[in-house]
């Protein structure tokens, strides 16, 4: 038999700018899409830890996150 002792998972998430939307309106949609992400992931109370969070040339944002996957406990994987 066997058992998960820890597991997460390593995501790179890009958050793109909305192409129809005026350029300072589609940045500031976007800081609050990823505020929103992150207040989910509270919400959910999902342990993560974010390795990097970019800001692109474009305005666009580029996180780096491990997060725990389902509800599998994280080890030391977010020390």
């Amino acid at each position: 038999m066997k058992r998960i002792q820890a597991a997460c998972i390593c995501q790179t998430l890009h958050f793109l700018l909305k192409e129809d939307a005026p350029r300072a309106s589609a940045v500031r949609q976007i800081r609050e899409e990823v505020e929103h992400y992150k207040r989910s992931l509270e919400r959910n109370r999902t342990q993560y830890r974010i390795v990097e969070e970019a800001e692109q040339p474009d305005g666009s944002i580029v996180v780096r996150i491990i997060k725990q996957y389902n509800q599998s406990p994280v080890g030391s994987y977010l020390d």
